[in-house]
């Protein structure tokens, strides 16, 4: 008798256990605020900005299409003025674009993260405000 009174009891934590996981689970897997936007570059091309939050950083995602295979672009990622990332892409088949993924530091309030490419003449500038 001892023992089965010892099993449920078991049993009932386990069940509380199990409910208040449940009940903490939409907080805990809720989404991450996503700042994005987009627009056309100088000469046509077009781009696409992404930040959102990421285990303490913010991933920043930079898209240039400019439906041109092979182009090489220059770029530049800063945040609230400080640069934080640089380099060059290639654009690739079939679509004509390249991306590029970065996590950099969650700076302490509003982060305006501006993003520059450019491919001879033409220029692609974004921008996005990331309150994450």
């Amino acid at each position: 008798m001892a023992r089965r009174q010892s099993l449920t009891r078991v049993a009932a934590t386990a069940a509380v256990a199990a409910a208040l996981v449940a009940g903490a689970a939409p907080a805990t897997f809720a989404k991450s605020p996503v700042s994005q936007a987009s627009g056309t570059c100088s000469q046509g091309a077009t781009w696409k900005l992404k930040a959102k939050a990421d285990n303490g950083r913010v991933e920043v995602e930079l898209e240039v299409d400019s439906n041109r295979a092979g182009q090489t672009w220059a770029w530049t990622l800063r945040d609230n003025g400080t640069k934080v990332g640089s380099g060059s892409a290639v654009t690739v088949a079939p679509s004509g674009s390249f991306s590029v993924d970065r996590r950099i530091t969650n700076r302490a309030g509003t982060d305006t993260i501006t993003a520059v490419a450019t491919h001879g003449t033409q220029t692609c500038s974004a921008r996005v405000v990331f309150r994450g």
